[in-house]
């Protein structure tokens, strides 16, 4: 039986027009790092991202502006960092203006510039001079902002989970004495005024061990159970977030928004690291892949939608540091995928479930069925904004 004879072209027509602006979406995003001497321009890279993959949003470590001009008109959402050099500086109001002016102005909204991420983990790597400028450079680029007329760009800062003085069980979860209510607190104050996100960078693979390598990489596993809540745990990430709401709420502020900033697992590594495979990689990236997808959330924060960078597009062969932290990518320079985690498109995770939308920039709609008869079913699959 042909479908004209129950529903006419007109309201189909009518009806995927409808479902393409209300479908839930989920927001991919990755971190674009440069410290490679055989990598593919940045226009290549811009190019790529939005004809062949599902990724709609890039985080970068520095003002490039080649980069930045690269991602015009893509429709790609970009978060640009400030160096941590110049933070100090920031907190005065016409340095500020000035700072907008020069390296926002002239590209947004060509370039759809996300967020401006004030220095990068500035509580772990930062001087005092730094550190104690973080904040009030925070609100000042703010309100330049706004000021220049651009008051949908966000303004936040990246924290490793140094910032954590307990996060296990995730009950116990508390920031640090004397940055707790020092500098978190009023910066958390600040994103909540502003209704920007509070950026973590959360690495299972940094607490890794052989007892716990199912529950790190998204594995099947017995998991635990959170004494003071009777919440139940199946992986590290979901205990890791967990802990960071409840030392967030403890300041109270535990509605502001957690953005993961990075996150990641490497390919290849030195012998030694047994654990740093290309196996574990995809394991890793993959759940984290489906858990930006499910709306599921975690334990403590059902149903959110956490908008997540994964660390990092491409293996990057003149990084410091270890062969594994060379080889954290997702792609090889020549666009070939390091391992296969649904990035590609038509290769996306089919969401699990129907809950609100976590951006409405994001490229792909979940999965819809739709029942016109006992004989007639429409089956909606993810669809490419043009």
């Amino acid at each position: 039986m042909e479908l004209q004879s129950h529903l006419s072209m007109q309201h189909l027509f009518l009806l995927l027009t409808f479902l393409q602006i209300l479908m839930p979406v989920y927001p991919i995003g990755v971190n674009y790092g440069t410290k490679g001497d055989n990598l593919p321009s940045p226009k290549e890279v811009a190019q790529f991202l939005k004809d062949s993959t599902i990724i709609d949003r890039v985080k970068i470590f520095d003002m490039n502006t080649e980069i930045i001009k690269a991602f015009a008109d893509t429709g790609i959402y970009v978060t640009v960092t400030v160096p941590n050099g110049d933070i100090p500086s920031l907190g005065d109001a016409d340095k500020a203006d000035k700072w907008v002016k020069d390296n926002i102005k002239p590209y947004h909204p060509d370039t759809k510039i996300h967020y401006i991420a004030v220095g990068n983990e500035i509580l772990h790597w930062g001087t005092k001079e730094q550190i104690d400028g973080l904040v009030p450079a925070m609100k000042k680029l703010h309100q330049a902002l706004v000021k220049a007329g651009m008051p949908d760009i966000k303004v936040t800062t990246p924290h490793s989970l140094g910032i954590m003085l307990s996060s296990d069980p995730p009950s116990s979860g508390a920031f640090r004495p004397g940055w707790d209510v020092g500098i978190i607190k009023p910066m958390l104050e600040f994103l909540n005024q502003t209704k920007s996100g509070f950026m973590v960078n959360p690495y299972p693979y940094f607490g890794y061990s052989p007892g716990n390598d199912s529950f790190a990489l998204f594995k099947q596993n017995p998991g635990f159970k959170d004494p003071e809540t009777g919440k139940e745990y199946d992986n590290m990430f979901d205990s890791l977030m967990d802990a960071i709401h409840i030392a967030m709420k403890k300041l109270g502020y535990g509605d502001v928004p957690i953005v993961v900033g990075e996150t990641g697992w490497p390919s290849l590594g030195e012998p030694w690291l047994t654990w740093v495979n290309v196996d574990n990689a995809k394991s890793y990236n993959g759940g984290m892949i489906k858990k930006s997808s499910s709306n599921v959330g975690t334990p403590l924060m059902p149903n959110k939608n956490f908008e997540i960078y994964i660390f990092a597009l491409f293996n990057e062969n003149q990084k410091d540091g270890s062969l594994a932290e060379r080889n954290f990518g997702l792609f090889k320079p020549d666009f070939k995928e390091v391992y296969d985690i649904g990035v590609m498109n038509g290769t996306a995770p089919k969401p699990k479930s129907h809950g609100p939308a976590a951006s409405p920039s994001s490229k792909y709609g979940m999965i819809a069925l739709f029942k016109f008869s006992p004989d007639i079913e429409l089956v909606l699959y993810p669809i490419q904004d043009s």
